[in-house]
């Protein structure tokens, strides 16, 4: 796929998320935009904002009365308002809906629902990590954390464990192709609202004990939840419940490759593991929202006209130092850590008891198993990164020190 843009000129002026210097650079280019331009513009996308302080993703990310959410996915293309759903509900939705459509999936992502996973994600990890068998070089990304969320979204809603590849090429579609030709992009959907419907015709015929079902059997407002809701809210869970945790085993693993005196202090003390997670996700959270401006607004002196777009990128909010102590270290003992990496305000994500349980369990295995490893080129660029709205190394050559 091409993009329809060509290379950034000036990241304060001409940026561009879906550019592949983006997410390799990304807390450089904040830090530069902080000092000199901390509200970014470009032109692309027909016009976009790029806030990068702490003060500003907050205040926009909590202010509904100027920013909707109607679609949190920056693309060239205004999505058609489907209020009150939205295409992906409840992170689509905006108030009062969203109060009641988040409500509905709170209770499958509650601990007590969650937590009883634990093992069934610790097999999955040491059936990755034994397949890997005595080999002294292995991909961290591509050989184990992109599997890890895929088996788990896909047995939560019930779909084949086999079409883990097409759940892989859906989240591309959906979260890195956004800079392409709109026939593209809206064959690219359809390829998924297809595989969706054959889902939901199966679990219509077969029911099981799944989310898919679940979702086909609620209701709100005393009503069935229609076809969008349904279908967006799937949209929600496999692409989202993706490519976030892949994303940040990945950036955990990297650090550790990278970080011999963290890793050995982790491996000396287990225990630590659960704190140092949460300094992971806030040092290299994956995931950055966008908002479209519903009435003309000023932030940061900047005048945000409607129907721009806004990024609220939480990975740059975790690393201002005007929010948080040497903000620009990983300190895996960190006890204060209020971090954002799970977003802020009404949207906050409602998957992360999950998240954090992968993420902690796959850490765990990949330290028992391996121990001791480092990158296998210490070239940065032998890490290959996502594009778009989601950040996380999407190959992570590690070799084994025995």
């Amino acid at each position: 796929m091409t993009s329809i843009y060509g290379p950034v000129t000036d990241w304060a002026t001409d940026f561009d998320h879906a550019d592949p210097g983006y997410n390799a650079h990304a807390p450089e280019i904040w830090a530069d935009l902080r000092a000199t331009c901390p509200v970014a513009h470009t032109d692309r996308y027909n016009g976009a904002w790029l806030p990068v302080t702490h003060e500003h993703v907050t205040q926009i990310a909590y202010d509904t009365e100027h920013f909707t959410s109607r679609s949190v996915i920056v693309s060239p293309f205004h999505p058609i308002a489907q209020a009150p759903v939205g295409n992906a509900p409840p992170i689509s939705s905006d108030p009062p809906f969203h109060h009641d459509a988040r409500r509905l999936l709170l209770p499958a992502f509650s601990p007590k629902v969650i937590d009883p996973w634990e093992k069934d994600v610790r097999a999955l990890c040491q059936d990755l990590l034994a397949a890997m068998g005595d080999a002294d070089l292995v991909d961290a990304a591509v050989q184990y954390a992109q599997h890890i969320p895929v088996n788990v979204i896909a047995r939560m809603l019930g779909f084949p464990l086999s079409d883990a590849d097409l759940f892989r090429g859906f989240v591309h579609d959906v979260l890195e192709g956004v800079n392409i030709e709109l026939e593209q992009r809206f064959a690219a959907f359809g390829r998924l609202a297809e595989y969706l419907d054959v889902q939901i015709r199966d679990h219509i015929d077969n029911p099981r004990d799944d989310l898919t079902t679940f979702l086909l059997s609620a209701t709100i407002y005393d009503q069935p939840l229609s076809p969008e809701h349904v279908r967006g809210s799937m949209v929600l869970l496999l692409v989202a419940g993706i490519d976030t945790t892949w994303s940040a085993i990945g950036s955990s693993l990297l650090h550790l490759a990278t970080h011999a005196e963290d890793r050995q202090r982790l491996l000396d003390d287990p225990a630590l593991i659960p704190v140092a997670i949460e300094e992971f996700l806030r040092a290299y959270a994956p995931v950055t929202m966008a908002r479209l401006v519903k009435e003309d607004v000023e932030i940061g002196g900047c005048p945000m006209k409607v129907d721009d777009w806004v990024l609220l990128p939480f990975p740059a909010a975790n690393v201002d130092p005007l929010a948080f102590e040497h903000a620009d270290e990983v300190i895996i003992d960190r006890l204060e850590n209020r971090h954002a990496a799970f977003g802020l305000g009404i949207h906050r994500c409602l998957g992360s008891n999950l998240a954090r349980l992968e993420l902690r369990v796959a850490v765990e295995e990949f330290l028992a198993h391996f121990g001791n490893f480092e990158l296998a080129d210490p070239n940065p660029d032998s890490v290959t990164w996502s594009v778009g709205q989601v950040r996380g190394p999407r190959t992570l050559p590690v070799r084994i020190l025995r």
